[in-house]
Formats: C-alpha cells, structure tokens, sequence
C-alpha cells in the first residue's frame, strides 16, 4: 500500500492557510513541531519511554515502549509515581513555535495537541475566547470522568463554558498543564478503548465541531497502533478532505496503509519547510 501524495504541495498548502483562517480546517498538531527546536524534553513516544526506563528498572517487555513502561511502574509503585514522573519529564516548559503562535491569533474552531507538553495552551495564554477540554485517566475508580474542561486561567469548568468559545482545545492525551492529567499507561488506554468506538471518551463539543471539516496533521507520528486508533476515532465523521505532512520515504508499512484506509492525502515535504509555507500562505 502506498499514501497518496500530492503533485502540488506549495498550492495545496497556500489553500490550507486559507481555509485555516476561515476556521475550516482542524490542525492536528503532534510534537514534531516543537522537536523541530531540539528541546530537551521527551517530544517522541520512544524518548518518553527512554525517561522513564531511566527512572525505573523496567523489564525487558517493557523496555522501548512507553504505554507498557507506564503500565509496569503503575503496576509495582502506584500510579502517583507515574503521574511525579510524568510532570518530572515534562517540567521544563516547551515555548511555543511560530506555528502554535500564528494558529493562536487565527482562533480556529477547534484545534487538536496530541502530546503533553502543553505548547499550544502557552501559546493561547493571555488572549480570551477559548477553554480547553482534556483526557484524562480513569485509575481512580470512583472517578467517571473520560474528560475535564478547563478555562484559561487552569480552572476547571463545566462543558457548557465551551459552547461560546471561538476556540476549543482538545488534548486528548493529557496535558502537563493545567491539571497534570496523563493517559499513559496501558490500563488507561484499555479503559479508553472499550468505548471509544462508540465515541463517548470523544467530548461532545469535539463532535460537533468537527462536523464537515477537514483534518490536517503535523508533527505527528502513526508508527504506533494506539496513536493512530487516537488519530482515527478524533477524525471520525468529520467530513472534508485530509491532509498530512509527511516526508513519504520514512514513513512505515502501517502508516502508509493508515494514511490509505482513511483517505488522508500526504504532502511529501520536510516539517520545517511546510509550516514556513503555511505561514507564508
């Protein structure tokens, strides 16, 4: 299986700059853009699993991969101390880029930061106008919640404080900020999955702001299935054509084939070169 790629990138990307503006577009925003600044903070699922391996001796299983070495020390020294290590990792903060600054003034409906550093909640501080919803994880028991809402200042809201907004932040993987909520560990994930296809961990505000728009992803990496079954259930029943990108030759067998199954169409270029052309756009 091969993704689709475009033959004319620079036009396409000069019309998603456009649409953007016009709020027709939902920027999927992954950490490749801010590992573009080479920040010390672990902007990949492999780095995060290799903080956490120096924290904890981890099993040979669980070695490499982020959502086991979670589980494990979840497992053996209570989730606390994964959600200390997490906010350890994350400590540092991640400046915002050009790109998080430039989509901040442009308000969109709906924008979507699918890592934890909270680039793009710094980026909208001190402008109005928008709340933010998270995942987050259910390891307390008497806890029902899939998501929280949270207003500018870090309190927390009801979902009818996000109706007005000109713009919604969904960072469905948990954030460093306001709260420290992680979806991390595997019990997390397991908890999402059971349902997710049925789309009640997907925040209603989220479904109906995505109605008939298009999806664009940066910075973001599908060489993991839990991210993509993610990528796939935010973009569910949202209409519109999708992009990515993407530089085509690195990517995976599994990513192709993803790209394929949900008709997302590759820009086949280096990050740093497309956010110069949207923002150019």
């Amino acid at each position: 299986m091969t993704a689709a790629i475009l033959d004319n990138p620079a036009e396409v990307l000069a019309d998603l700059a456009t649409r953007l503006r016009a709020g027709e577009v939902v920027p999927y925003l992954g950490p490749g853009i801010s590992e573009l600044a080479e920040t010390p903070t672990p902007m990949t699922t492999a780095a995060l699993a290799d903080f956490l391996g120096s924290k904890v001796r981890l099993p040979a299983r669980a070695i490499g991969n982020v959502w086991a070495a979670a589980q494990y020390i979840e497992s053996y020294r209570h989730r606390q101390t994964v959600t200390a290590l997490m906010q350890e990792a994350f400590a540092t903060p991640v400046e915002p880029s050009p790109l998080h600054r430039w989509l901040a003034e442009l308000a969109p409906p709906l924008v979507v930061d699918s890592w934890y550093a909270g680039e793009m909640r710094r980026a909208l501080s001190g402008r109005e106008g928008w709340v933010e919803v998270q995942g987050t994880h259910r390891a307390v028991i008497t806890d029902p919640a899939w998501y929280r809402f949270y207003m500018p200042d870090g309190t927390e809201c009801e979902e009818a404080e996000a109706e007005g907004t000109d713009t919604l932040l969904y960072t469905p993987h948990g954030s460093i900020a306001p709260a420290g909520n992680f979806l991390i560990s595997d019990a997390d994930y397991v908890e999402v999955l059971t349902e997710i296809d049925i789309q009640t961990p997907i925040p209603e505000e989220v479904r109906r702001r995505r109605t008939g728009k298009s999806f664009l992803f940066l910075g973001c990496h599908f060489d993991d299935q839990l991210l993509r079954t993610y990528a796939r259930q935010v973009m569910k029943r949202s209409g519109g054509a999708h992009y990515a990108v993407v530089e085509v030759d690195g990517l995976t067998r599994n990513e192709c084939r993803f790209l394929e199954e949900q008709e997302i169409t590759a820009i086949d270029m280096p990050l740093d070169r497309a956010i110069a052309m949207l923002l150019d756009g």
